[in-house]
């Protein structure tokens, strides 16, 4: 059963979204759309989408991002629980670290909580040095300031672009 324990209101959080396989573009749209039909949860937008080489093993598609901002009332965990549910449904196979996959939901942030157990890291341990991260993240949330008081600007700055682009469709 997937976890719905709930907050007593609702609260912004960001996740990022990604996928190599499968049409990689249309996993990310769909996903899209799934997040907008979580339980007690509301997508207020997203970013475009972007092409990003792979961050781990090199013999393997380009990705396909983008990042979403959500207001929801659900505790993390339970956030967890459903987006885990939704890489189940589209068939996600965990088979090599940093491998190919098609889909990849991470909870970015989740209003100002910092978390740390061995099951969910909040603010994400990669977010400062992803740019198919922090450069959707910007273009949804430019004055963002994450929990610890550093700015999305600030990271951005720190953060070569490298190949990202955004898709053109």
């Amino acid at each position: 059963m997937i976890s719905t324990a709930l907050l007593t209101q609702a609260v912004d959080l960001y996740i990022g979204l990604g996928s190599n396989l499968e049409d990689p573009l249309q996993q990310v749209r769909q996903a899209l759309s799934e997040l907008a039909e979580l339980p007690h949860t509301e997508l207020i937008c997203h970013s475009q989408l972007y092409r990003s080489d792979p961050v781990g093993p090199a013999d393997q598609p380009d990705f396909i991002n983008a990042v979403a901002h959500l207001r929801s009332q659900l505790q993390p965990e339970s956030l967890l629980d459903q987006l885990q549910a939704l890489e189940q449904k589209h068939r996600r196979v965990r088979l090599q670290h940093w491998g190919p996959r098609t889909l990849d939901l991470d909870i970015l942030l989740f209003a100002d909580l910092q978390i740390h157990t061995a099951r969910l890291c909040i603010p994400h341990s990669q977010l400062s040095v992803r740019s198919f991260v922090l450069y959707p993240l910007q273009e949804i949330a430019p004055t963002l300031q994450l929990p610890g008081g550093r700015s999305i600007t600030e990271l951005i700055a720190q953060c070569d672009r490298g190949t990202l682009a955004p898709v053109q469709v």
